[in-house]
């Protein structure tokens, strides 16, 4: 049972207040984007709560991988534009990021936001974890993050049908490996389309992007669905090849094709939300709402989706309930394919 839906808990407000912005995407602001100590003021005036004096921004997982970048390209934003009073990033790394989702679930202030998505609900259902992504609140989903089928340069595949033959012809020989769960359902999502059995797949779990590169550099893997931020640059520096993008579509100013453009219908996607913590009130999960809307507008942010290549693909708290428990189950069932 997911916090918005607990009987402890007055019921997510469905008023065209609530919604004023977020049903057209985030894409136009409700109010202008103003100082702070004014801002706040205002809010005060009317009977709002203030849950931007001083906020906590959680990075489930060590300072450098992607959900830490996220966080921080997030606080820097917020920073320029003087959209809260103080802003701190916190790691808390540790089971796939549901340490972090423990955590969170046992706040009592509401002015935290985590972020989590795939990464979590993989971790959640492959070791069985205590906490899962249902004991936080949804706020907002942000953007999306596409996976790169990749292979050494040196490799005899230049194509992604290339490779798929020979994995379908031996598929124990073929081993791949990848940075963290989301990259093993990519592949066993993949190998679904192809006609292979995901569990005659030799998978070899590396510890992060990095790691996963160095297992197809040294010849212990042949290839890798990774995270388009940890293979792109080596694709662009010559050290890997790109075979195909898990995106719907290709990517503008990519020049590799997509996977339904190549005939595999594979697009799950590693996207990032915000959570906050089981105790905010539906006045509060407005408000941050709204500071996520004006954050995603700011100039600074908006240079941060196109370094990072993500992909902007807004949805409220709302619709985001429901969004959790179907890529849950989504998850659950590549996870039975993995299990055989």
């Amino acid at each position: 049972m997911t916090p918005a839906t607990r009987p402890d808990r007055p019921h997510p407000p469905t008023n065209a207040t609530r919604r004023r912005a977020l049903s057209i995407g985030f894409g136009v602001l409700a109010v202008p984007v103003i100082g702070t100590a004014a801002y706040q003021s205002i809010r005060a005036g009317a009977g709002g709560t203030n849950v931007r004096a001083n906020l906590t921004l959680v990075a489930p997982a060590a300072a450098g991988g992607g959900w830490d970048a996220f966080q921080r390209e997030m606080q820097q934003a917020m920073r320029v534009n003087s959209l809260v009073g103080n802003v701190q990033v916190v790691n808390i790394p540790g089971a796939g990021g549901t340490i972090a989702v423990g955590s969170v679930s046992q706040q009592n202030q509401p002015n935290t936001l985590m972020v989590g998505g795939t990464g979590q609900i993989a971790a959640q259902i492959q070791f069985d974890t205590a906490s899962v992504l249902s004991d936080v609140t949804p706020i907002a989903r942000v953007v999306e993050e596409y996976a790169l089928v990749t292979v050494p340069a040196d490799s005899p595949h230049q194509d992604l049908d290339s490779l798929i033959a020979a994995w379908s012809e031996d598929p124990k020989a073929m081993a791949w490996t990848g940075g963290g769960s989301f990259d093993q359902l990519v592949m066993t999502d993949l190998s679904l389309a192809a006609g292979i059995r995901p569990a005659d797949t030799t998978y070899i779990s590396s510890d992060g992007g990095g790691e996963a590169i160095q297992a197809l550099l040294n010849g212990t893997a042949q290839a890798t669905a990774g995270g388009f931020a940890d293979m792109y640059p080596q694709i662009q520096s010559g050290r890997l090849r790109g075979l195909g993008v898990v995106a719907p579509e290709r990517l503008d100013g990519i020049d590799i094709p997509s996977l339904p453009e190549l005939g595999y219908d594979v697009t799950l996607t590693n996207w990032r939300a915000l959570f906050a913590p089981p105790v905010v009130s539906d006045e509060e999960i407005e408000e941050l709402e709204l500071l996520l809307e004006e954050t995603i507008a700011t100039p600074e942010w908006k240079d941060a989706v196109e370094r990072y290549n993500w992909k902007e693909v807004p949805l409220g708290s709302e619709e985001l309930v429901q969004y959790v428990e179907d890529e849950t189950e989504r998850i659950a069932a590549l996870f039975a394919e993995i299990n055989g």
